[in-house]
Parts: structure tokens; sequence; C-alpha cells
């Protein structure tokens, strides 16, 4: 490739600062350095945790700073899909022109967490949000006249070129359309991992989902493919419902209707609990609730959202005494670069259905568009097409 080795100058959105609309600016994005590669994002979409580290919720605010980690993309070669451009000293798994999915959290091949069969979490690559830099030399790639611009878990998508480390980046199938299949970079394979990999519901099983945003209904839709019986969504906003038909909910349950605790309505509506439930709302007495509701002797409960650092989890010791098991889960137990592949051929099979998902597009010129809709909670996915 002509640009292999030198400085790349692209369209990115920058924050320059908490809060405020991103600024499109021509950024220089520099080579990549050993263990890296430089990647043409095509398209991106915006996930609550981009709004959550932007809006400075996060524990270490970080700014000037280039978010995104939803996307598809390749080592340049193709102009019409999200592909890789060049790669650094030490990449041999990894080309021009390979397509890509970006991924927030890493695999590493190494250590004992990637050695081992039970756990998705890198001791090298594991998400972390206060990091700016790259993590072999603790300098940014990207610069604007010189000053650094900082990265975001590793990935910052919403720039028309970035680089990453090679074990954040899972190369899939060149037949995957990119525009349908960034998605699955983060929210939607967690919830989808959770239940399949985790919860692990036996066909004809009763499963609660506690929280039907984007991660909820991707549990939701794991839940169906598992082929459960009866899936009980569990919601606050009764708007989300109908919605949530299409991704295999038979039913609903809005706590605000009753005036009794929601484990107790889900355990009369079951004969004595569900077999199995996962919460994906962060909430803790959702938390609580989810875990109280299964079945006991094999019901297993499943925890995906994060809650406040100050929050307490409080149950009755013979909960667990009575073989209910609770369980929690990052990023669906999925391995980026060993199971994303088999995730998108999921898609490719017509088994997962990913374009319910995705609820709205807009060019990468309207990306503001794309925080104001999530912010009224309107859509699910916002495709942004990073077009030249």
């Amino acid at each position: 490739m002509a640009t292999a080795g030198k400085v790349i100058k692209c369209k990115a959105a920058v924050a320059w600062e908490a809060g405020k609309p991103l600024v499109i600016e021509e950024v220089e994005v520099a080579p990549p350095q050993a263990m890296e590669v430089r990647v043409k994002i095509l398209f991106t979409s915006l996930c609550h945790t981009d709004v959550y580290f932007w809006e400075a919720k996060g524990q270490t605010p970080v700014f000037p700073r280039i978010f995104g980690h939803e996307a598809g993309g390749s080592p340049e070669m193709y102009s019409f899909c999200s592909i890789v451009e060049s790669v650094g000293e030490g990449v041999t798994d990894l080309a021009p022109g390979d397509h890509v999915l970006p991924v927030f959290t890493g695999e590493c091949k190494e250590c004992p967490h990637c050695k081992s069969a039970e756990s998705n979490m890198c001791d090298l690559l594991r998400i972390n949000t206060d990091r700016g830099v790259m993590i072999g030399d603790g300098k940014s790639r990207f610069s604007i006249n010189g000053k650094p611009i900082y990265h975001f878990v590793g990935t910052s998508t919403f720039s028309e070129y970035t680089v990453m480390h090679v074990g954040c980046v899972a190369k899939i199938n060149p037949e995957a359309p990119l525009d349908k299949v960034c998605v699955l970079s983060c929210g939607i394979s967690t919830g989808l991992g959770a239940t399949i990999n985790v919860a692990k519901p036996p066909k004809g099983s009763t499963v609660a989902i506690f929280g039907l945003g984007a991660v909820g209904l991707a549990a939701a839709e794991g839940a169906r493919i598992s082929g459960a019986s009866r899936i009980i969504g569990v919601d606050l906003n009764p708007n989300r419902f109908e919605e949530a038909r299409k991704f295999g909910c038979t039913e609903f349950v809005n706590p605000k209707d009753h005036d009794k605790p929601v484990q107790q309505v889900l355990a009369e509506m079951t004969n004595g609990g569900v077999d199995r439930s996962v919460e994906c709302t962060g909430n803790i007495n959702a938390m609580i609730q989810a875990f109280e509701c299964v079945h006991d002797g094999w019901g297993v409960a499943v925890l995906v959202g994060v809650p406040h650092k100050d929050a307490e989890f409080k149950t009755h010791p013979m909960n667990f005494l009575n073989e209910r098991t609770l369980k929690g889960t990052f990023f669906g137990n999925y391995k980026p670069r060993t199971d994303l592949p088999n995730v998108v051929e999921l898609y490719m099979k017509k088994e997962l259905e990913v374009e319910k998902f995705i609820t709205h597009s807009v060019p990468f010129s309207e990306i503001n568009t794309a925080f104001d809709l999530m912010h009224k909670g309107e859509g699910i996915r916002c495709i942004i097409r990073m077009e030249n």
C-alpha cells in the first residue's frame, strides 16, 4: 500500500471537552508500531459506553479524545468496507485487505486468561477506559498540529483511520456486510453471549430478561436462538414491549404495575420461578430481583449490567443454599479474536438476526445526531457511515 509506513491525514470526530458536540477535524494518524494494525473504518455505531464517558461520568475524564468502539473495518485495500490498511512489526495473522471488527477488549492468546477455556478477561488487553494511549509505547497515534488526541478503549472508531493492538482486532468473513455486523463489536455480543454462553437456557425453558435496551434485546435474541419457550421481558418502560416481541419476548412485566416484589410476580407466573434470568440494567435492585426470581434447584441468574461503584448486592444466604446459581459475565464470555468470527457466521447462516437492531443510519458528518437519538432513547443502534 502507498500509505504503509506513512502518516495518514483523515477526518475524525474529536471530543474536545465533556458533553460538548463532537467536532469533525483533520487529524494525523501515525503508522502502526510493533503488534499494531492501522484500520480504515467504513461503518461504526454509537454505544451507551461512548456517551457515558463523553459526558465524563467515568472515573478519569480524558480529553481531547476520539470515541467509538463498535465498528467494521479492514486494513485498507478495499474502499467499500472497513479494512486493515497496514500492519506493524510482528503482526502475522492479519494483512492489508482483511475485513475486521475492532473490539474494546482483547485477546493476547498468551496469558493465563486467554489460555483458559473459561475466561475471556485477557491480562494484557482487558478494557481500560482511563488509558488514552497505546499500550506498547504509551503514546497516542492521533495528533492535530503536533498535539496528541487521545484514544478510547484501544479502538477510537470515530475516525476514518485508527490504530489498534492486534489483539483487539477480530478477522471476519469478507462476505459479511460490515454495515450490519459492525454492531457485533460490543453490546449485541455482550447480551447474546450472556444468554447463550453463560445462562445456557435449555430448549423449552423460561427466561426472564431484565432491561430491554440493546443489550437486553440481544439477551432475548440469545434466548430465542436457544429455543426458550417463554421469554419474559421486565422493564419500567412499556413503550419497549412491542419492539421486544421482534427479539423473541413472549410476555412482559412492568414492576410499576404491581404492588408486590417483581420476583414474587415472576415466581407466581412460572410455578416457582424462571429457569434462567439475565439482568441488563446495572440497577442493583434489578440485579437482586433477577437472582431471587429464578427457580430453586436449577435456576441460574446472569448479571450483565455494571452497577454504581458503591452498590451492594444483598440477598439471604438461603437463596444460594436452595441451589440457585448467580453468575457474572464480561462481553458475553466471548474471546474477541477466537469467538467473534463465529458470531458473524451465526448472522451469515441467518440464525442471528442483526438487521432488527439497526434502527437509524447517519453520515459521519452528522455524528452528533446519533448522540441526540441515544439521549432521547430513540431506536436501538444507529449506524454511522464513514463516507469520503
